[in-house]
């Protein structure tokens, strides 16, 4: 367990619950749906990635940079890095909005939540700051209670969930894209890979492995199920209520389900945007520090990785002082352009996977099967599409 949980569980960042919390508010148990393909996406890809890990013992970067030259690598770690930092800046903003429910500025709550997830991954080592990290993943379970609190209408929900729901309300579609177009992002990948390789999984270990990302995977989008049902109960049953950033779900919960209700979204905003702080920066700095040859892993002491460790410290602090220094409306902006770039990179990225896992000079008698690849591609084709079409309407909008 590690890895795979760790790395699906933070797909669930501020601008993930915002999106869950705004399907709930505004279309009520509609999109549940939505969730089982989603899920199924997001195993097929994130197994690729932890399987290659730990059959090569390289991270993505180093397979693209050997594979498809530096140039290739390049320019994927530029848009890579460009997108990571928007979703830096909007996980301290997703701190600052879920402290606000809590009363405590941004002005505090920003600097020491970048001190800490600093001190933590810097001055720890791998075993440690993996427990911890699982740890955080497991206050996540705020949500089923926050839910269960909302007293939603549990046979609708389930109906919803399992019986796919249409309709012409105005955005529908594009909710739709949204949700699954953004529950597979390039970073996740890069992350598992390199993570896989430091904890030291090999070919002989990889079964388990394979457990921890498919049970990761699930979690993740259970919680998501818990996040859209607790709005669905309360913002969307009062028939008020525009959710602008994710503190505000839990502002709206308060008068509706209760103050424990509110208080809990706000602590598991608060859990997201820590985790997440902490997990985006390592993913940027494995990226570009494998796709230039450099040192990099936790493991490894500041001194032994310094580029890595003076890339992860710069990410944090100019994430962090971006979102103290600029409006909160020009954040949730950067949140919404750092996800088109994300979506301009994923095709690349889901191309380059599908290429090297079948190459069997790099991975033996572990390339794809036919049905694997035959799921995987159209699961490829279909978040190109999907992405094609979040990018057209973000534009068009």
């Amino acid at each position: 367990m590690g890895p795979g949980f760790i790395t699906a569980n933070v797909d669930n960042d501020p601008g993930g619950i915002l999106t869950y919390s705004v399907a709930g508010a505004k279309f009520g148990y509609l999109l549940l749906w939505t969730l089982i393909p989603t899920t199924v996406a997001l195993i097929i890809v994130q197994e690729m990635a932890a399987r290659m890990g730990a059959v090569t013992g390289k991270g993505l970067s180093d397979l693209i940079r050997e594979e498809f030259g530096l140039r290739a690598t390049f320019l994927t770690m530029t848009i890579l890095g460009l997108a990571d930092f928007g979703n830096i800046a909007s996980e301290f903003a997703g701190l600052a909005s879920g402290f606000a429910v809590l009363h405590v500025s941004r002005y505090i709550a920003v600097p020491i939540g970048a001190a800490l997830v600093w001190i933590v991954v810097v001055r720890g080592r791998y075993k440690p700051v993996e427990r911890l990290l699982i740890i955080f993943s497991l206050i996540y379970f705020a949500y089923p209670v926050s839910a269960f609190l909302a007293k939603p209408d549990w046979k609708l929900a389930l109906h919803d969930t399992l019986v796919p729901q249409f309709s012409s309300q105005p955005g529908y579609l594009v909710m739709i894209v949204g949700l699954i177009g953004t529950t597979i992002t390039p970073w996740m990948q890069f992350y598992l890979q390199a993570s896989i390789v430091e904890k030291g999984v090999d070919a002989r270990h990889y079964s388990l492995s394979r457990w921890d990302v498919i049970v990761g995977c699930i979690v993740t989008d259970v919680v998501a199920f818990f996040i859209v049902v607790a709005c669905a109960a309360t913002i969307y049953k009062s028939g008020h209520g525009e959710l602008v950033q994710p503190g505000d779900a839990a502002l709206a919960l308060k008068p509706l389900a209760g103050q424990f209700a509110a208080l809990l979204f706000a602590v598991g905003l608060i859990n997201a945007s820590l985790l997440s702080a902490a997990i985006l920066p390592l993913a940027t700095a494995y990226n570009i520090c494998e796709g230039l040859g450099f040192e990099s892993g936790v493991e490894k002491r500041f001194s032994e990785a310094p580029i890595f460790y003076w890339l992860y410290t710069l990410l944090i602090g100019c994430g962090a002082i971006f979102v103290l220094l600029i409006p909160t409306g020009f954040i949730l902006k950067v949140l919404l352009y750092s996800q088109v770039l994300n979506g301009v990179l994923l095709p690349f990225v889901l191309f380059y996977m599908l290429v090297l896992i079948n190459r069997r000079r790099i991975m033996q008698e572990f390339t794809n099967n036919i049905w694997q690849n035959a799921v995987a591609w159209s699961t490829a084709v279909i978040m190109v599409l999907l992405t094609g079409g979040m990018i057209w309407t973000t534009i068009r909008g």
